[in-house]
């Protein structure tokens, strides 16, 4: 009797060797790739007048580019290309006390201190993804400076640099921007993501991005986009569908560090990626987000800063909310596949 060939089973659960989180990579019931184009979207968040195309009429700028040129002053030149300025509702204000409370001997509450601003590209209708790369380059330049100003302010242990795109990534607004937002407190995520990779590197006396990063570029069947100081992956464990992350080659713990040419180069990564995302999902709602090293003093030069690319394919389900384990309906591998043809 012939021996019956091995079936693939159907469904495969991934570890994700930094947050240690599984997800479900549900090839059973996958699509194919063109099936998560999505024919309309919503373009315009509110049919009020754009804010911030009436720049004048937000807070004082702290950083103006114009073409490439770093404007100095405050006025508002004619064809300013990315401005930065301090966001109008912010979730975290300065305050020169954290004020920390006790209640009822069980709940700790301090005040929300931090700084909140808004990098906002002069194209109402073009995002990052449509954009050149020397204007990439730039919102990269304003990341870096307003990173190395906010870091020296009192209670700035951490600095979140975040993008949101489309209605379902959370955007308020339609014209493209970015927000820099510092808080006294560590994000969770980077905490979990911070102590594996201690572990880790007391274990092997190796960065985990590192080893990663070089799997992924001998295997090469994750990889969408690689240049001389950067690579762009589909990760292993997905958390959703596309997700991409842009990591340096070399060991760097601190984005805020980053060099002239490391930065066209980050620029170039940032809208291979992001234009491959725009024509393959037909410009789906997504977030983008900075993990960096905290600002807080310590060492940690086990780290490897990146960034993470999250289109929005998919609604989560109370299964996902509840049990914290991501589905994916597409393997990365097919993923990345697809969009390295774009």
């Amino acid at each position: 009797m012939k021996n019956k060939p091995k079936l693939k089973f159907p469904s495969e659960l991934r570890l994700d060797l930094i947050s240690k989180d599984w997800v479900v990579i549900a090839t059973g019931r996958a699509k194919k790739p063109e099936a998560f184009k999505r024919e309309k979207h919503k373009k315009e968040i509110s049919k009020k007048p754009c804010p911030f195309c009436r720049i004048e009429g937000q807070e004082k700028p702290v950083l103006i580019y114009d073409k490439g040129k770093k404007i100095k002053g405050n006025d508002i030149p004619k064809n300013w290309t990315t401005i930065v300025f301090p966001n109008k509702y912010p979730a975290f204000l300065p305050h020169p006390d954290l004020d920390e409370k006790i209640e009822g001997g069980l709940y700790k509450t301090i005040n929300a201190v931090g700084f909140c601003e808004l990098v906002v590209t002069r194209d109402h209708k073009k995002p990052l993804a449509l954009l050149p790369r020397e204007h990439v380059k730039e919102v990269i330049d304003s990341y870096q400076e307003r990173y190395l100003d906010l870091m020296r302010k009192k209670f700035v242990n951490y600095i979140s640099i975040l993008h949101n795109h489309g209605i379902e990534a959370g955007a308020s607004q339609s014209h493209p921007h970015s927000q820099i937002i510092t808080t006294p407190l560590i994000d969770f995520d980077l905490q979990k993501a911070l102590l594996s990779s201690e572990k880790h590197f007391e274990k092997t006396k190796k960065c985990v991005y590192c080893e990663m990063n070089e799997w992924e570029r001998k295997t090469k069947k994750r990889v969408v986009f690689e240049n001389e100081d950067f690579l762009a992956v589909c990760p292993f464990a997905s958390k959703s569908a596309f997700e991409i992350i842009i990591s340096p080659k070399n060991h760097l713990p601190y984005f805020e560090r980053i060099n002239e040419k490391e930065k066209w180069q980050l620029a170039e990564a940032f809208q291979v990626a992001l234009k491959k995302i725009h024509k393959g999902l037909s410009d789906p709602a997504h977030n983008f987000y900075l993990h960096t090293a905290p600002c807080d003093g310590k060492n940690y030069s086990y780290y490897h800063w990146h960034w993470t690319i999250l289109p929005k394919t998919a609604t989560l389900g109370g299964f996902e909310l509840g049990a914290r384990m991501e589905i994916s309906t597409i393997a990365p591998e097919k993923a990345a596949s697809y969009l390295k043809r774009q």
